[in-house]
């Protein structure tokens, strides 16, 4: 029996979904499979945790008594935690880690450079795939330059706050209004405004920069939102049934998505069969560009025109019981407890 390490937590600000996520897949670990539960801590500690899943959902698990102090270790010959106990420490082998981890340190290249020290086997995109879909300005001209149709996008660094006025006529020139601020680096859609117009956009740098020291201010592009799943290394597959997000107020952000539960889904995608196969197609050859391995949610917009236009890869998407990852695999015939036994498998 294989010992799959359920990698969680984390110091990033999609802690909680993460969360959410590993209960989700631990509830689903195929029976050939023994599961050993590593949590990182807001505070980042590392601990082994033998409690109930329950608690892992509501996150209470790190104050719990079933912790136990340890680490990843990076030396091959460990292949696996330490366990740092008050008798000493002690060694459980892990034969490969599944990390459930959200944003920063976690789907940004940090954890894949550590597994890779390790030799561990990971689900998931390896370590420059995981890094350059993280920086959404990098992944922006990957994708431009593999002819893949994309937003228009302009990076931004806090130097460029200098002149406020000349920014605010840049962006509002080359990008018009409304557009979107958001943190180069976050997922779940932390830190990201609609501005509306000028008057907003100080307001917006502000929660932007909070997250991230880059950001990217983006055209706002009214259509259809649609997602595609796609998963596999060698040749990937694109899940059959796309999925279609109507947010509310026109903007998916965290409470929308997880706290509130206000947006529309829908699982076969609103939009036309030739559509559907364009987006698989364009999907599919978005995850070979940015060399993508295991698992990853690409997101599009469809404007009203029929036009298909790119908006990310996401290479640790939720997991949740409403994520669309495991949702659209679902409708594609495959059950969420075979969709985590494929990527266990492929990952060894």
């Amino acid at each position: 029996m294989n010992t799959v390490c359920i990698l969680f937590g984390g110091v990033s600000s999609e802690h909680d979904v993460s969360l959410r996520s590993a209960a989700a897949v631990l509830r689903n670990i195929p029976k050939a499979f023994k599961a050993e539960m590593l949590g990182i801590s807001r505070e980042g500690r590392w601990l082994r945790y033998t409690g109930g899943i329950e608690d892992i959902e509501n996150g209470s698990w790190a104050g719990s008594p079933n912790t136990c102090p340890a680490v990843l270790s990076p030396d091959r010959k460990v292949g696996g935690l330490l366990l740092l106990e008050e008798s000493g420490v002690r060694r459980v082998p892990v034969d490969l880690v599944f990390p459930v981890l959200h944003g920063k340190n976690g789907e940004d290249g940090t954890v894949q450079g550590l597994l890779e020290l390790a030799g561990i086997p990971y689900v998931g995109c390896g370590v420059f795939s995981s890094a350059l879909c993280m920086d959404k300005a990098a992944a922006h001209i990957v994708l431009e330059a593999a002819g893949i149709p994309k937003t228009k996008l302009i990076a931004l660094k806090p130097t460029d706050r200098a002149d406020p006025a000349a920014l605010e006529k840049r962006l509002a020139e080359a990008l018009g209004y409304p557009m979107f601020l958001k943190p180069a680096n976050a997922g779940s859609s932390v830190g990201v405004t609609r501005v509306k117009d000028a008057s907003m956009l100080e307001a917006a740098l502000d929660l932007a920069f909070l997250h991230d020291s880059k950001v990217v201010a983006e055209r706002a592009v009214t259509g259809q939102e649609v997602e595609c799943a796609v998963m596999g290394a060698g040749e990937p597959v694109a899940s059959a049934v796309l999925g279609e997000i109507v947010p509310p107020d026109g903007v998916y952000d965290y409470e929308s998505k997880y706290l509130n539960d206000t947006a529309g889904l829908y699982i076969p995608a609103l939009v036309p069969e030739n559509i559907v196969s364009e987006i698989r197609e364009l999907a599919v050859r978005a995850y070979r560009a940015l060399d993508c391995r295991g698992l990853s949610r690409v997101d599009f917009f469809v404007t009203k025109e029929g036009r298909v236009i790119l908006n990310e890869v996401n290479t640790i998407p939720g997991f949740t019981s409403i994520s669309m990852f495991p949702k659209l695999f679902e409708a594609s015939g495959m059950s969420f407890t075979d969709l985590v036994e494929k990527l266990l498998l492929s990952a060894l």
